[in-house]
């Protein structure tokens, strides 16, 4: 173990591990590296110790969820490079802190207490809910806890629980700020305003081929192809070899035989119901005895039947309902019982049972052999593909000898052109691009593994690198973006105009009339916009930033250039509402508890045995 120990901390994965807890731990507030802990002790803060066994488990734990959000079991370098170490010893150390405060302020915990906690946990409850003692072994078991560890662990958590609940259970939001942020978030305010647009200005001159030249020359970087590369593509998978197969007719006739036994198909019916009232059972039933369709007294009553679906018998779990539904004929009815009353149960098709005929599942039969087939093929045609492509034989010779397809695009580095290979699976596409585009004119390419046990062979042909675009090519384009540049400047040119008339004390009502629009008045609106959208958050920000004087222009998320001046301010009164408040205090509450935390094991001080540390980070790893 010492061996492989050194040789780890040799390595540069050990290099980068040791710097960077040495980095991490420091940014905490951790002291250097003594020699006086045991050799079993990671850390210790104050007198609390944290064992090599703790902070395994949780570090395990820790693996384990970030596993889950990752979709992948981190290697040692990734979790280092995560920080997952230093944040396990960070918790660690804070808990060690709080029991240490927990212990100096004389705090416990009852053994009745732990025993609540211990039923209550539903990590050991059974399908039923209940506390069951062969669940709590097991799980002990996997977690790696001895009985005496849980109970201990349960300890300290209810003590630290009492703590901070002590401490800020009772952390209230001050009136006032409730008040001020109330304000903030529930005041109105409404304006009067108008919107400019491209009607409302001179339509600027169309551009010379000397400005289209300039524009394009300063706005290049907009203007410019992507590196595409040509390819030709072959893919092989059991269903695209299952597709060059040919099914005998004995062949298919022999597996009908076979497996007919297993074809049989239940009885479905296509069903309706409805619940009727006392009226309509009557209709119902005088409809049913002169033998009235089931259509045309739905639609007297004015009812609409619920569509149950086409089902087979075993599939309704209503007694009443499956045997009334299987003893009809197709489209007959008929009256039962139901929880709310009567009801009409009709059978509008019936699609019948028992063995299919050999013409109606030929086609499935001859699908299943040629699958089978090809399933059974697929590793010695791909060995056989390899081959040939290690002779550097073409796609094409390849895909007639095997009779598959040959497919070809001028791939971009997105891979939106893959398209082209039906049913390409979403996680292969961006995939096959990465080596798409990797790969290098004249070399041979790997094949691409594909979902499904697939492989994917590429041949690129050409490489087109991404350019800067001539005017000839993109001179509508260019022209559009400068006509569309200018225009916006002449309506930002009209509005700063329109403000500075404003400023000047002229009615917002003159100046709009003078660029041929009526003024709006708008509904009250908060800083985050009006309810019906007509003001949004870009707007209703522009306008709450002055006082009820205030006028000025804003460009809303829509695009529309907006002049408006303020009409009328409504301060909001009274408290946040309760769930905000609550919410607020809560965060209030979060703050509080880390910088006390933070206080704690800072004042504590935390030592780390780096030796012991560095070991225990190679056992989990099995170095």
């Amino acid at each position: 173990m010492l061996d492989s120990l050194r040789v780890f901390a040799k390595s540069w994965p050990g290099k980068v591990m040791g710097a960077f807890l040495l980095v991490g731990v420091a940014g905490f507030g951790i002291n250097n590296v003594i020699t006086d802990l045991g050799t079993n002790t990671v850390a210790r803060v104050g007198d609390e110790e944290i064992n090599s066994r703790e902070f395994l488990r949780a570090y395990q734990n820790q693996l384990n969820e970030v596993a889950q959000q990752l979709g992948s079991f981190p290697t040692a370098e990734e979790a280092v490079n995560l920080g997952i170490p230093s944040m396990v010893l960070q918790n660690l150390a804070q808990d060690a802190a709080l029991n240490r405060l927990a212990t100096g302020f004389g705090l416990g915990v009852s053994e009745q207490k732990l025993s609540d906690m211990l039923r209550a946990d539903p990590s050991f409850h059974n399908a039923l809910g209940a506390f069951t003692p062969e669940n709590f072994n097991q799980v002990l078991q996997m977690s790696g806890l001895t009985e005496a560890e849980y109970f201990e662990d349960q300890s300290d958590a209810a003590r630290r629980q009492q703590l901070i609940l002590s401490l800020f259970g009772d952390t209230a939001l001050p009136e006032t700020a409730s008040g001020l942020i109330n304000r903030y978030v529930a005041d109105q305010r409404t304006i009067d305003y108008f919107a400019l647009g491209e009607t409302n200005i001179e339509t600027p001159a169309a551009p010379t081929e000397a400005e289209l030249a300039a524009y394009l020359a300063e706005h290049q970087a907009e203007f410019r192809t992507v590196e595409t590369r040509n390819v030709q593509m072959l893919r092989l998978s059991a269903a695209e070899l299952a597709a060059t197969k040919t099914i005998s007719e004995e062949a298919i006739a022999a597996e009908y035989e076979r497996t007919k036994a297993n074809l049989t198909r239940a009885e479905r019916r296509t069903i309706q119901q409805v619940v009727l009232n006392a009226d309509q059972v009557a209709a119902f039933e005088a409809g049913l005895a002169a033998g009235t369709p089931f259509e045309t007294l739905i639609a007297e009553a004015g009812i609409t039947p619920t569509d149950l679906g086409t089902l087979a018998q075993a599939d309704i779990t209503d007694a009443n309902l499956a045997t009334a539904a299987f003893g009809l004929q197709q489209g007959d009815f008929a009256l039962i019982d139901g929880v709310a009353g009567k009801r009409a149960v009709h059978v509008s098709a019936i699609e019948a049972g028992g063995v299919p005929a050999l013409d109606d599942v030929r086609e499935q039969i001859s699908q299943t052999l040629a699958l089978a087939e090809a399933r059974n093929e697929l590793g010695d045609v791909q060995d056989q593909i390899e081959e040939l492509r290690a002779a550097f034989r073409p796609l094409t010779e390849i895909a007639e000898r095997f009779g598959l397809d040959l497919y070809e695009a001028d791939v971009t580095a997105g891979g939106a052109e893959l398209t082209v290979i039906p049913d390409l699976a979403a996680e292969d596409s961006p995939r096959v691009a990465q080596a798409i585009f990797k790969a290098e004119e004249g070399a041979l390419t790997a094949a691409v593994p594909l979902a499904g046990n697939g492989n994917l062979w590429f041949d690129l042909n050409t490489i087109e690198p991404a350019r800067d675009q001539t005017l000839d090519e993109v001179r509508d384009a260019v022209a559009e973006a400068l006509t569309t540049e200018r225009t916006n400047n002449a309506i930002l040119a009209a509005q700063a105009d329109a403000v500075a008339r404003l400023d000047n004390g002229e009615a917002l009502a003159d100046i709009a009339a003078s660029y041929n629009v009526f003024p709006q008045i708008s509904a009250p609106f908060t800083r985050f916009g009006s309810e019906d959208g007509t003001i949004d958050g870009a707007v209703a920000s522009a306008a709450f930033a002055g006082d009820e004087n205030h006028h000025g222009s804003a460009v809303s998320q829509g695009g529309e250039f907006i002049v408006f001046e303020v009409t009328d301010l409504t301060p909001a009164t009274g408290p946040l509402e309760e769930a905000a408040n609550a919410s607020l205090e809560n965060e209030a509450r979060i703050g509080l508890y880390g910088d006390f935390v933070s206080a704690v094991r800072d004042d504590a001080g935390l030592r780390i045995n780096q030796q012991a540390l560095s070991q225990a980070l190679a056992l989990n790893t099995g170095q």
